[in-house]
This record gives structure tokens, C-alpha cells and sequence, in this order.
């Protein structure tokens, strides 16, 4: 990895952890389809590794606020779901991973975008850890149907949430593509190089996130979603 690509990339963590620090999503949207364009080896694991220490810390800063119900069915479904993951990426070819993961990026924009307001219950829960355990795995994306679950709860309990269901689904994800020889020790190595930049998201993020407006960060990390995503698939 050149000079150049790894400031970018500390660039493009220290905003995303700010993002969704502040907002409870939008880590991946925006650091998945970045990485696929340097260097498509670097999802699913340098994405998923990242994200470990940012949702450590929200879990904790957030911890009073956590749907303990809803973190227990979205995280049994998203084991569930896990090993499926590990299948679409033994089906997708590494040339063509790129393209998968902009695909996916801007299909989750868009529905982040398009789905009205409900009232999440069991299957809500159940079915947003199923969605999640596919897409992270494969891709290092998974938040939207999480998203789509809390879009309409108070900001601390989305972002308590959706970071315990993370931690735990990453943790999964990352044990299983290793013991199965889909992970490089070299992403993990990456992940901690770049841990003072998501360290340094993470505490603006302390300072901002009761004063930003959620829904106009929302939107703002879907419409970078669907730009980013539709230049992977470009292949720009």
C-alpha cells in the first residue's frame, strides 16, 4: 500500500467514524466503496476490522440507552446468517468483488431511502440480522437494515443498538473468513495502523453527536453511498 493510498484512507476513517459516532450509521457506506476502489482486497476484513474499536467505544459512551430486546434477536440472526455470507464471497470472483460491492452499496441507499416508517417488532428484528449477517460478511456493509429498524427511535438507542450488534456480527464475521482462509493478516495490520484515526473520529464525534441533525447526516451518507457505490460499478 502506497503512502498515498494509506492517507487516504485515514481520511476516509476519521470522517467515517465521526459519521457514525455521531449518527450511529454510515461507517461503511462510506469506507467499503473507498477501499474497493484502492484495492478490492481490502473488503470485507480491513472494513469489518476497522469498525471494532469505533463500536467498542459507542457501545460503551452509549450503554444506558441499548434495546437489549431487539440487540438479542438481530445479533441471533445475524450468526445465523454469517456462514451465508461466507458463501457469496466464495461465489463472487475477486475480479468481480468490486462491482459487488457497489451493487450493494447503492441497493442499500436506495432502500435506506425509500422505506417508509413502521414499527419494528420480532420479525423486523430477525430480518435485519439476517440481511445484515449476508451483506457484512460478503461486503463489509451492513448497517442499512439496521437503519431501517431504529430510523425512527431516539438517537442514543440507534446508536447504542446498532454498535453492540456490530461489534458482536464483526467479531463473527472476522473469526469465520480467517478460520476458512478468506482474511489477510496484512488487513488486520492495516485496521491498527488507522486505529489513531478512528480513535480521533470518534472523539469529534463525542463533541457533536447531541448537537448535528441525524436526518441531514443521514442523508448526506446515503447520497455518498450512491455516488461512491455507482463508481465502483463503473469501475472508476
Amino acid at each position: 500500500m502506497t503512502a498515498g493510498t494509506l492517507a487516504v484512507l485515514a481520511l476516509t476513517v476519521t470522517a467515517a467514524a465521526f459519521v457514525q459516532g455521531s449518527s450511529g450509521l454510515g461507517f461503511a457506506l462510506i469506507v467499503a466503496p473507498v477501499a474497493g476502489i484502492l484495492d478490492p482486497r481490502l473488503v470485507p476484513v480491513f472494513v469489518l476490522a476497522s469498525m471494532i474499536p469505533l463500536n467498542l467505544y459507542v457501545a460503551w459512551r452509549e450503554r444506558s440507552s441499548l434495546d437489549l430486546r431487539g440487540a438479542g434477536w438481530i445479533t441471533a440472526a445475524r450468526l445465523a446468517a454469517t456462514p451465508g455470507g461466507l458463501a457469496l464471497l466464495w461465489l463472487i470472483p475477486e475480479r468481480s468483488l468490486g462491482l459487488f460491492v457497489g451493487v450493494a452499496t447503492v441497493l442499500a441507499a436506495v432502500v435506506s431511502l425509500a422505506a417508509p416508517a413502521f414499527t419494528p417488532g420480532r420479525v423486523a428484528y430477525v430480518g435485519a440480522g439476517a440481511v445484515t449477517g449476508l451483506t457484512e460478511t460478503a461486503t463489509g456493509v451492513g448497517g442499512p437494515p439496521l437503519a431501517l429498524v431504529y430510523q425512527h427511535r431516539p438517537p442514543a438507542e440507534l446508536r447504542s443498538t446498532v454498535a453492540v450488534c456490530f461489534l458482536v456480527g464483526e467479531v463473527a464475521s472476522l473469526l469465520l473468513l480467517f478460520a476458512t482462509g478468506e482474511g489477510r493478516p496484512a488487513d488486520l495490520g492495516w485496521a491498527l495502523a488507522l486505529v489513531p484515526a478512528i480513535a480521533a473520529g470518534a472523539w469529534l464525534s463525542r463533541l457533536a453527536h447531541d448537537r448535528l441533525d441525524a436526518r441531514r447526516m443521514r442523508l448526506f451518507v446515503l447520497v455518498f453511498a450512491l455516488v461512491s457505490g455507482a463508481l465502483l460499478i463503473l469501475g472508476l
